[in-house]
């Protein structure tokens, strides 16, 4: 089954990876204006994911609903869920790898939108950005909680040009230095070798970990 690990992460960042760019050194300014927008878009993004997703009267389909527009719009989906099952995406069949990117993004979905409930009213702050290379940049930020130091959460952006502009997507998320998309890559990997190396059992266990999240929040709204 999917580690504790797994859990703990969920409750707290994303992974996400594009193809790394080799590091190429940037004018001053390009810098800066790419670090500008960097820390804009996950200003924004946070300020709508919170807005969005923190509403009590709202149904948790509607909520499932919007978060998942908001997840495939600002994560490379493909991208996060290739990188995760690394070596063993060759051994996929095409079949495999088509259902183990819809089940993916299903268990991302539903671990999320129930979690954004206790952040209602909280405003991520943006410590400092870092250039990393032409396209890629670090957004350092501080998520408060009511107890206790605020958690220090980096995103890994970077962007690219797109047919109606600039596009910027989140490569990963790193919490208190645990980077979620290497933790879900162990996790992965951990499971398939249990499964006896195969991708199938991977695809049973996350049928029934996203059968088994719905079910215990259903349960949850009828109490």
């Amino acid at each position: 089954m999917i580690s504790r690990r797994f859990s703990q992460a969920a409750c707290r960042g994303l992974a996400l990876l594009f193809i790394v760019a080799l590091p190429l050194g940037l004018p001053t300014t390009a810098a800066a204006n790419l670090e500008d927008k960097a820390g804009d878009f996950i200003r924004s993004l946070s300020h709508e994911a919170v807005s969005a997703l923190t509403r009590t009267d709202t149904p948790r389909e509607e909520r499932i609903k919007k978060f998942r527009t908001l997840f495939k719009k600002h994560f490379a989906v493909g991208a996060i869920g290739h990188f995760v099952l690394g070596r063993n995406w060759k051994k996929a069949t095409k079949g495999e790898r088509k259902e183990y990117l819809e089940l993916f993004e299903d268990l991302m979905v539903v671990s999320y939108v129930d979690r954004f409930q206790r952040y209602a009213g909280v405003k991520l702050d943006i410590a400092r950005v870092r250039t990393e290379n032409a396209t890629n940049v670090t957004v350092f930020t501080l998520l408060p909680r009511d107890t206790g130091k605020p958690v220090n959460v980096l995103w890994r952006v970077g962007s690219r040009k797109g047919k109606e502009g600039e596009i910027m997507k989140i490569l990963d998320v790193i919490v208190e230095g645990a980077s979620m998309s290497q933790t879900l890559r162990s996790d992965f990997a951990s499971i398939i070798r249990q499964k006896g190396g195969k991708v199938s059992g991977l695809l049973e266990v996350l049928r029934v970990k996203t059968a088994a999240l719905n079910a215990d929040q259903k349960a949850k709204n009828t109490q």
